[in-house]
């Protein structure tokens, strides 16, 4: 397809995407989608699809090229699609069906994180309205946002990483001049990171005609975003104290207590007891709607390595199946590191170029440079106050040698070096 096509394509999908935004705006009795035969993915793959990173990536069933000694790929993974991929060097280590489009469900917020986060700084307050929280679809997940209530947007992102609040998602929306030109801008960053699966109706994930996404682009999500480093904080921290409601006592003085929120992420915060902490986890963001499925992605280091696991859409009907999964994935990753040949590769953004000093130029709340802390507060987001002896300090991403990837003067600028220094100590 000559290259003019494709951009105008690309354009007209953006363009639509925007439009059917608008919607969301309304309220939530009329802009909560509800699924629709043609909005459900068919359990067969494409026989073909993107080329995007490796012909091999296109192709449908599983890709691994095994050499001497390497484990083979688990037998019992059911997802409809995953990939397994060094965050490091890009390298994918193997894949299954990793360009097939797919609902994304909340695993799409990564990609919002990534587009709005470094717009707010983590100390700026906003007072939600009514308008901030319209549009926020029926059955959503929440963290408990009040109208007329202040918050700072540390709290918000919180509400994101942790609740994959929906309400959370809208508000910041909202300061980001609406929904529709946060869908706008998703989709433009979604192109510039050449994650061309994806097309986003919903800046939250929530279930829409036409919302689609991939293992493979949800990954490239994770990785643009894990070189953040308020990203990786918000996204590694397990457990926080969120705002309440302001009361007032019996003497009619106001106050306002807060309440603890938990990350949904099971590998991470251990919540349930079929699953426990994975050794080394450090985030990033699951997904579960009518359409998706379970979605999920994570990234773990052992050993000095880092990998990145995608799943979605687990056939098996097990409770926390896709952490089951993803679990599985990384051990055989760590397992076969070094040992089987790539499949194909993490593309770098269309503007990449080389950093030749990470962490230069680093703004608060960008970037993955230790100035700024967690979104601009000049410390980091594990230095907050959190609920029962735990905060994001213990599972906080500190890396080494300053940023990978940072958005300055308009350039993206990447470091492939990618450590995560104490994760497995600290998250025994």
């Amino acid at each position: 397809m000559p290259a003019s096509t494709k951009t105008l394509r690309r354009s007209l999908l953006v363009t639509s995407a925007a439009l059917t935004s608008l919607a969301l705006t309304a309220p939530a009795a009329l802009a909560a989608p509800s699924p629709t035969p043609s909005a459900s993915p068919s359990a067969t793959p494409p026989a073909a699809m993107s080329t995007v990173g490796g012909a091999r990536l296109g192709m449908p069933g599983t890709q691994v090229d095994l050499g001497t000694d390497a484990p083979v790929v688990p037998k019992d993974i059911t997802a409809r699609s995953w990939i397994v991929a060094d965050a490091e060097s890009g390298d994918v280590l193997a894949a299954h069906n990793a360009h097939w489009r797919l609902a994304p469900a909340s695993t799409l917020k990564m990609l919002f994180a990534d587009t709005v986060l470094p717009k707010f700084p983590a100390t700026m307050t906003h007072k939600v309205t009514t308008a901030d929280l319209a549009g926020v679809g029926a059955g959503s997940s929440m963290v408990g946002i009040k109208e007329n209530e202040t918050y700072t947007v540390r709290d918000l992102w919180l509400g994101v990483f942790l609740r994959s609040g929906n309400d959370a998602v809208h508000v910041l929306s909202s300061m980001n001049q609406g929904v529709a030109n946060t869908v706008r801008e998703m989709n433009e960053h979604a192109e510039e990171l050449q994650a061309l699966d994806t097309t986003v109706v919903s800046p939250d994930g929530y279930d829409a005609e036409g919302q689609v996404s991939s293992a493979y682009d949800l990954t490239l999500f994770a990785r643009s975003g894990l070189q953040k480093k308020d990203f990786r904080e918000y996204c590694a921290t397990p457990r926080a104290a969120f705002p309440g409601e302001t009361k007032k006592d019996k003497k009619g003085k106001s106050y306002r207590s807060t309440f603890e929120i938990q990350n949904t992420n099971r590998l991470l915060s251990g919540t349930d007891s079929d699953i426990p902490v994975y050794q080394g986890i450090a985030g990033v963001k699951n997904g579960n709607t009518t359409n998706a499925g379970a979605t999920f992605t994570g990234v773990a280091e052992r050993n000095g390595h880092v990998l990145l696991v995608t799943v979605m859409h687990p056939e098996k009907n097990e409770h926390n199946e896709v952490y089951k999964e993803t679990a599985k994935l990384l051990d055989w990753g760590f397992t076969a590191l070094g040992k089987v040949r790539p499949v194909g590769e993490l593309v770098a953004p269309t503007n990449a170029q080389p950093s030749a000093q990470p962490g230069a130029n680093a703004s608060p709340g960008q970037a993955g440079g230790e100035t700024g802390g967690a979104a601009g507060t000049g410390q980091a987001a594990a230095s907050a106050p959190a609920v029962g002896g735990s905060s994001g300090m213990g599972i906080a991403l500190g890396i080494a040698g300053g940023a990978l990837v940072l958005l300055a003067g308009g350039v993206f600028l990447v470091n492939r070096r990618w450590p995560l220094p104490d994760l497995v100590r600290r998250r025994r």
